[in-house]
Order: structure tokens, then sequence, then C-alpha cells
């Protein structure tokens, strides 16, 4: 075995075997605590960014989180796909947007509850991976450094970033402990949400064939779980559009997302960063999604020296398609998923309190401008 796959089992083995590590118990309550922490930093945010905009003032509750895809979001759930490309959006988050305002909460405040709840679960499961590996302390550290990221607050808006999380991390938990069934039926629900279950169900089976802990042949049938809900859209699409394929085809026309090569992409998008094809507001977004491709490309290079394999799966898969479309878009809220960046970044923090600083000072105040943008209606990827 090679000295970095040698490492990387020997990361995967260190479960829960370290007596100093604190209890399960004060991981979650820690992990809850800074995400209740961030959520109420970012409700204040929100409420002062308001303020003298042309919203009218103290813009309506619902009204500022009423933006942009959430409203694809809210009318698939209310109506169904009935819009042009709303194809491009999954069934799995609208119809638990729909599960709850059935009981009574408005459509907005739906979409909120569902990406608290879910936030919440994401964070201590979050929490819970980043402790297995360690320092101690990371856990906590993990979930600060995800809601403080720059488009953190699409993890509080009604968006299927945190429903995914709150499927996906409990998934690779699991995964990680052995049991492959409660992996597969988790990523299997995030396959419903958006495409990026795709990748994680690919990251599950390339984790079992990789991983030294708990792999059993006879639970490998249920890693194809995934695939029903992505075959269960295709058949509906068809039945439905005539199309097997809408959700694609509904990006390329909606978004002018098609297909290309990695050079074109990047070249299309540094053009629109840097040239004067695009209003100032879109030139600065444009150059945050060649920063976070970059990033992204980064860690999955450290994943694979790390022999993290089926971490470096997901991410590189999720990269891999990002950086073949038209051009870079909504990568930083793509980012949000990538959950061993997120960790990577939280041991560096507790390691040194450079790493700290530094987060704090030039990450921080980028994720508050992303909240002023969004809630004030501009565009903010």
């Amino acid at each position: 075995m090679s000295s970095a796959a040698a490492l990387g089992a020997r990361d995967r083995l260190e479960v829960e075997t370290d007596p100093g590590a604190p209890p399960a118990r004060t991981v979650v309550g820690r992990a809850l605590l800074a995400w209740l922490g961030t959520r109420l930093g970012v409700l204040i945010v929100s409420t002062v960014a308001v303020y003298g905009t042309a919203t009218g003032g103290l813009a309506t509750f619902s009204r500022r989180w009423s933006q942009w895809d959430w409203l694809h979001f809210q009318d698939i759930a209310e109506h169904g796909y009935v819009k042009p490309n709303d194809e491009a959006f999954f069934p799995g988050f609208p119809l638990v947007l729909k599960a709850v305002h059935a009981v009574g909460v408005p459509w907005v405040e739906a979409g909120l509850l569902v990406s608290f709840v879910a936030g919440g679960v994401a964070a201590v499961f979050l929490a819970r991976l980043a402790e297995l590996d360690g320092p101690r302390g990371v856990g906590e550290r993990a979930v600060l450094v995800l809601a403080l990221s720059p488009a953190a607050v699409f993890l509080f808006a009604g968006y299927a970033e945190a429903l995914f999380l709150g499927l996906a991390l409990p998934a690779w938990w699991f995964a990680r402990r052995g049991d492959w069934w409660a992996a597969s039926a988790l990523a299997a629900a995030t396959t419903g949400i958006r495409i990026s279950g795709a990748f994680l169900a690919a990251a599950l089976v390339v984790e079992f064939l990789t991983s030294p802990v708990g792999r059993k042949w006879r639970q490998a049938p249920f890693l194809l779980l995934p695939v029903v809900p992505l075959l269960s859209y295709a058949w509906y699409l068809d039945r439905t559009k005539g199309d097997w394929l809408a959700w694609e085809h509904a990006q390329e026309k909606g978004w002018d997302r098609h297909l290309s090569d990695p050079v074109s992409c990047f070249m299309t998008t540094w053009d629109a960063a840097f040239g004067r094809g695009q209003v100032p507001e879109f030139r600065i977004n444009f150059r945050l999604e060649i920063l976070m491709m970059a990033v992204g490309v980064v860690v999955t290079l450290w994943l694979l020296w790390r022999a993290r394999w089926g971490e470096a799966t997901f991410v590189g898969l999720s990269v891999l398609a990002l950086g073949t479309s038209t051009w870079y878009l909504s990568v930083p809220r793509a980012s949000l998923l990538w959950w061993p960046l997120w960790i990577g970044v939280a041991r560096q923090t507790v390691r040194s309190t450079t790493w700290l600083l530094a987060w704090v000072v030039l990450v921080v105040p980028v994720s508050v401008v992303w909240v002023y943008l969004f809630v004030t209606g501009k565009w903010a990827g």
C-alpha cells in the first residue's frame, strides 16, 4: 500500500477511538449552538440591510426572502411543472415545501423552516464527521466556518442546499461507520433534490470499494438505491414533457448552460469577470466564481493526495460538472456542499489563530455583503 493510501486508511479507521474526545452529546450541543448563533446573525444583517433601500424601508419578512430560485421552487410546489424551464429544479425540495405548507405554514416561511431544521441536522453531522479525525473542538468550528462562508445565505433562504446537506452529511456519517443501507437510503433522498445527489451516490460506491471499515459485499446492492429517484424523475419528465432529459434541456434554454470544454468554459467566465460585457455587479460575482472553482480543484487534488477517494469523487465530479458548462455559474453556492473543504479549513483554524483571524477578516465581510445582495434583490449567485 502506498504511503498516501495508508494515510487515507488510517484517517478512516480513526472512528471514535480517542478516549479524550468530547462526548457525542457535547459535540451535538456545540454544533447546534453555533448553527443557532449564525442564524441569528443572518437575521440581524438581513433586517438592517433593507433599511433605506428601494424595497420601501423595512421590507416584509417574506418579501426579503422571495428572491431568484425561490420563486421557481414555490411555483413548482404550488402548481407543478407548468412554467418554462422549471424542470431544471428537481422535485424533492418542492415536495417537502408542499408538505410543510399543507399544515398551514405560509410558503416563504415554509422554505425558511425547512432550511433551518435541515441545516441544524447538517450542522450536527458535519460536527460529528469533523470530530472523527480531530483535532478536538474542530466539529463546532466546522459548523461556524460553513455557516459564515461566502454563499452561506443560501443555507438560511428557502433553497435546496440546506436540505441536501441535511441528508448528505448523515449519509456520509453512516458510510464512515459501515452502515451502507442507511447511507444509501439517505443518498437516494438527495438524488431527488439536485443532480449533486448522483455525485454523492458515485462517491458512496467508491467509498464502499476503498473503505476498510465495515465493507460487506451483501450490502453492495443497497448502493443502487440512489438510482431510483433519478429514474423516477426521468420517467415523469418523459411522460409529461416527452423528454426524459428535460431537466438538462431546461438548463440549456433557461440559463445558457451547455456542455463545453474546460478551456472554453474558463475563457468565457474570465471574459465575463474582467471584460466589459457585464455590469460591475455581475463581474464581481464571476470573479468569485473563478476563485471558488480554483478552490474546488485544489480541494479535489488534496483529497486525492490524502487517498480520501470517496470524498475526492464527490467534490471532483461537482467541479467537473461546473467546469464543463458554458461558464462557471453558482460555484460558490455549490461549494456549500463540499464538506471536506469546510472541515479542512476548520482544522486549520483550530491549529492556528492566524487562519482563524484570516477567515474572520477576509471571508466574513464577503458573507455579510452576500446577505445584503440577496435580501435587496440583487444578483447573489
